[in-house]
Protein backbone atom coordinates (compact mmCIF):
# COMPACT_ATOMS: atom_id res chain seq x y z
CA UNK A 1 0.00 0.00 0.00
CA UNK A 2 1.23 3.91 -1.08
CA UNK A 3 0.56 6.50 1.10
CA UNK A 4 1.20 10.31 0.47
CA UNK A 5 0.98 13.81 1.61
CA UNK A 6 -0.39 16.66 -0.16
CA UNK A 7 2.14 19.61 1.06
CA UNK A 8 -0.08 21.81 -0.13
CA UNK A 9 -2.52 20.75 2.38
CA UNK A 10 -0.57 19.46 4.93
CA UNK A 11 -0.69 21.99 7.84
CA UNK A 12 1.87 20.62 10.06
CA UNK A 13 0.15 19.13 12.88
CA UNK A 14 1.68 16.18 12.84
CA UNK A 15 -1.08 14.28 14.38
CA UNK A 16 0.04 11.33 11.62
CA UNK A 17 3.41 11.19 13.00
CA UNK A 18 1.85 11.01 16.93
CA UNK A 19 -0.64 7.81 15.11
CA UNK A 20 1.80 6.08 12.78
CA UNK A 21 5.59 7.46 13.62
CA UNK A 22 6.99 4.35 11.74
CA UNK A 23 5.45 5.72 8.68
CA UNK A 24 5.23 9.82 8.69
CA UNK A 25 8.04 12.17 9.35
CA UNK A 26 8.55 15.95 9.51
CA UNK A 27 11.56 16.97 8.04
CA UNK A 28 10.91 20.55 7.00
CA UNK A 29 7.67 20.88 9.07
CA UNK A 30 5.43 19.05 6.75
CA UNK A 31 4.53 15.49 6.95
CA UNK A 32 6.47 13.13 4.41
CA UNK A 33 5.65 9.16 3.94
CA UNK A 34 9.00 7.18 4.85
CA UNK A 35 8.26 4.01 4.55
CA UNK A 36 7.28 3.17 0.43
CA UNK A 37 5.26 1.15 -0.29
CA UNK A 38 4.18 1.15 3.89
CA UNK A 39 4.62 -2.39 4.55
CA UNK A 40 1.84 -4.44 6.37
CA UNK A 41 2.64 -4.33 9.53
CA UNK A 42 2.11 -0.64 9.52
CA UNK A 43 -0.73 -0.50 6.87
CA UNK A 44 -3.53 -0.18 10.03
CA UNK A 45 -1.99 2.76 12.16
CA UNK A 46 -1.21 4.55 8.70
CA UNK A 47 -4.74 4.21 7.49
CA UNK A 48 -5.95 5.74 10.91
CA UNK A 49 -3.41 8.57 10.44
CA UNK A 50 -5.05 8.89 7.36
CA UNK A 51 -8.63 9.37 8.47
CA UNK A 52 -7.52 11.92 11.55
CA UNK A 53 -5.54 13.89 9.52
CA UNK A 54 -7.49 17.52 9.85
CA UNK A 55 -6.56 18.87 6.68
CA UNK A 56 -7.31 15.61 4.66
CA UNK A 57 -4.07 15.86 3.22
CA UNK A 58 -2.97 11.72 3.15
CA UNK A 59 -4.18 9.85 0.32
CA UNK A 60 -3.35 6.20 -0.20
CA UNK A 61 -3.18 3.29 -2.88
CA UNK A 62 -3.64 -0.41 -2.70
Amino acid sequence: MKFSVDKDLCVGCEACNGIAPEVFEFPDGYSEVKMDPVTEEFQASALKAEENCPAQAISHQD
